[in-house]
């Protein structure tokens, strides 16, 4: 769907930088993706935590999305490497799904490499973003 300019709070970039610089001394070195997600982090809007539209999906935010293809719902906690638990529904970011969904917004629709090909994933609804709910850091 094209290149996009992600919102970013300041806290969940430096963490991103960090993840990638370990990344890339570790199992995830030579995935596609951690260079899409480094990219994706040097043109992002940087946004004070406190002014983050609700709508966006940050670190940390649990939406509904809906696969359009399939139309399939699923639901998702976009999370950090060391918190991914698929069976409870916490993807990692650097998954491809969670570097596909990080920073777009409710009502958008992005797309997912999957083996078979490319999924359309609508974000259906915002179920908990942590600076909506005045979460700073987590």
């Amino acid at each position: 769907m094209g290149q996009r300019n992600i919102h970013i709070t300041e806290f969940d970039l430096m963490r991103l930088r960090s993840l990638i610089i370990e990344a890339r001394y570790s199992n995830y070195r030579d995935t596609p993706y951690l260079d899409s997600l480094a990219k994706e982090l040097n043109e992002a809007i940087v946004v004070p935590s406190k002014e983050m539209p609700p709508d966006v999906i940050t670190m940390n935010s649990r939406v509904r999305l809906r696969d359009l293809d399939a139309d399939e719902e699923m639901v998702y906690t976009l999370v950090f490497p060391e918190d991914a638990n698929i069976s409870q529904g916490k993807v990692s970011v650097l998954a491809p799904i969670g570097t596909a969904m990080l920073g777009y917004r409710v009502g958008e629709i992005f797309e997912w490499q999957v083996p078979e090909g490319i999924r359309k994933i609508k974000i259906e609804e915002m179920l908990y973003q942590p600076e909506a709910s005045g979460d700073y850091d987590v």
